[in-house]
């Protein structure tokens, strides 16, 4: 028996109860039929370990009605489910038989699986069939699958879905053909992933939906409804994939296809490979925003290639893929809109800090999550505190040096998944003595950002923050310096106007730039955030029908706490959020509530 020490040690990641003494998952295949009726997914999933098993072999589940577990020669393997943790879950301890190399387990989600979100058909574009996509980031495969999940265990697999005849499937993996349901109202969908990834890039969407193809290796997925729109806007995506190749490499992912999801989507796009996910509020429809692609394309080098090993190296994910995305940008809109880039991430940076507080330990970037939900604890700070630090080696050693570190790096640990500590390892090996010259630790281990933190400065972005900061002083921009402002420098420039106006600027700014009626998400609701703080009421009508409309964390969260500033904008917020509660995702009504909930503290307190 092992002593706790060394049962605590084998415990890597403090949000899966996967342990390292036991053999780990090398592939899985799915066999799922989707019960739109019941809102549950029926099947098993079979396991195949990476090495023959005996005795004790914990997975993660979350919600799971676990009904039997057999082995390779079809016998019994003996299970228990442990306490519930509002966070892990449910432990499932099998007791493997001697020599186990394969077990198959028959099971059923709950109607309340966190990785499932279902559509009644009034819900669609549509109106005629049900939806339903997954999501299964940070850590919620376990809702769906029992799983080793945890991105250090790293899995190919298969799958067979069965669905609604008039529905299709896809999943983020390559579609292998299809075949009768078994029943005259199904089909089968078959699919296959060869090349193994982390379980939180499982992924599934089961819909009316319908393809066109961008390029050979690329297509865009959507309800027919939009897919025509969502093809036009997506055009030129191989370019995107041809300019990232020249910069990382080949593409080593065989097809690199989209779907648009319906709006309840909470994140702008997830990077499930061969299937990148994406929020329709991308679809502008003058091509504005389509650079969004530019980040969830780089995670197929820079996150789903090399993958952090637990959310608590998070950083390398999402760092080095925002960092990635803005080396693509700057190939193919060149430096001053790639500078324009860092700026607006720096304010989602800054608002971030601000969130959490300078010294919380959450903006570090080498996290101690345990007892921590990792939704609880995403922000942009990864994001950009994470791209800044990749931002200052590449500085230190040169853009050319730096991309043959990247290469090597990228070839090392290609389909592994990694600490902190072991990148840190890799940089001092390949360039030494760089990582101190970086304050790698203080980058890593310390909060709020380091004294040596990258400054991005151009003349069109000090004309854009000097111009926004003259507000007070009175000054409007005239219509030669606002004539030609491309999106981002709009954008920019409204990052930096004070929060709160008065009613006779707020006019003036919806009568100059057309605000209200945009159509790019990122405008708008940078305008509505400060219409509604500044309790504007020609505003309310377009905040309520955005509020009611979209899901993504990162429009919710802004106009919410915007929202939060006035007494009548509560009450508002209040009411709008009964009205679109039910088509909000479950970790967006988690965002909402938190903020809601703040407005009966500030009552009370002011």
């Amino acid at each position: 028996m092992r002593d706790g020490k060394a049962f605590r040690m084998s415990l890597i990641d403090p949000h899966s109860y996967y342990d390292t003494d036991q053999p780990a998952a090398k592939r899985f295949h799915l066999d799922w039929r989707v019960d739109f009726d019941r809102h549950v997914i029926d099947g098993s999933a079979r396991l195949e370990l990476s090495a023959p098993g005996s005795g004790p072999l914990d997975l993660d589940t979350k919600g799971l009605t676990i009904d039997s577990a057999t082995d390779q020669r079809g016998e019994a393997i003996p299970f228990e489910l442990g306490d519930e943790d509002p966070i892990l879950g449910r432990r499932l301890r099998l007791t493997l038989p001697a020599d186990t190399t394969t077990l198959t387990i028959h099971y059923s989600t709950s109607p309340e699986a966190l990785a499932l979100q279902w559509f009644a058909p009034e819900q669609t574009a549509g109106k005629r069939h049900p939806f339903m996509f997954s999501q299964c980031q940070a850590i919620h495969a376990r809702t769906i699958v029992p799983i080793q999940d945890t991105p250090r265990v790293r899995v190919a697999y298969t799958a067979s879905v069965t669905v609604p005849a008039a529905l299709s499937a896809v999943m983020s993996a390559g579609p292998a053909g299809t075949r009768n349901g078994g029943a005259s109202d199904t089909r089968t969908f078959l699919f296959e992933m060869p090349q193994p990834i982390p379980p939180y890039l499982l992924a599934i969407v089961v819909g009316d939906i319908e393809s066109r193809d961008l390029s050979s290796r690329a297509r865009v997925w959507a309800e027919p409804e939009m897919v025509g729109k969502a093809a036009w806007e997506f055009e030129e995506v191989e370019q995107m994939i041809e300019t990232a190749e020249k910069l990382f490499g080949p593409y080593d992912w065989d097809r690199y296809d989209m779907i648009v999801l319906p709006p309840a989507f909470p994140y702008g796009g997830m990077e499930n490979p061969r299937m990148t996910f994406l929020t329709p509020t991308v679809i502008a429809g003058d091509r504005s925003l389509v650079d969004v692609v530019a980040h969830e394309l780089a995670h197929s080098w820079t996150g789903n290639l090399v993958t952090n090993a637990t959310n608590e190296h998070f950083w390398l994910n999402e760092g080095f893929t925002t960092w990635a995305e803005r080396r693509i940008l700057e190939a193919l809109h060149g430096e001053e809109r790639c500078i324009l880039g860092w700026a607006i991430g720096q304010k989602a940076l800054d608002d971030s800090v601000a969130r959490f507080g300078e010294g919380s330990p959450l903006t570090k970037l080498r996290t101690d999550l345990k007892g921590i939900d990792p939704d609880e604890a995403f922000s942009s700070i990864p994001y950009e505190k994470g791209a800044r630090f990749v931002n200052v080696i590449e500085r230190e050693v040169g853009r050319e040096r730096f991309d043959e570190f990247l290469a090597s790096y990228m070839k090392r640990f290609r389909f592994q998944s990694i600490t902190s500590e072991e990148f840190i390892e890799f940089l001092e090996q390949q360039l030494p003595g760089v990582a101190d010259k970086v304050l790698w630790k203080e980058w890593l281990y310390e909060t709020g950002m380091p004294k040596n933190a990258p400054v991005f400065r151009s003349a069109k972005l000090d004309e854009l923050t000097a111009l926004a900061k003259s507000w007070s002083d009175g000054i409007k921009p005239n219509d030669a310096q606002i004539e030609g402002w491309a999106t981002d420098e709009l954008l920019v420039y409204l990052q930096h106007l004070p929060r709160e106006l008065d009613h006779e600027s707020l006019r003036w700014l919806d009568a100059s730039f057309g605000l209200n009626a945009r159509g790019n998400y990122e405008i708008l609701v940078e305008w509505l955030s400060i219409a509604v703080a500044s309790d504007y009421e020609p505003a309310f009508a377009r905040v309520r029908e955005v509020l009611v409309t979209v899901g993504r964390m990162k429009y919710l969260r802004p106009l919410y706490n915007a929202l939060g500033k006035h007494a009548r904008t509560r009450t508002l917020a209040r009411e709008i959020y009964a009205e679109g509660r039910a088509g909000y995702h479950s970790l967006s009504r988690r965002v909402i509530e938190s903020i809601i909930e703040k407005y009966a503290v500030d009552e009370v307190t002011a």
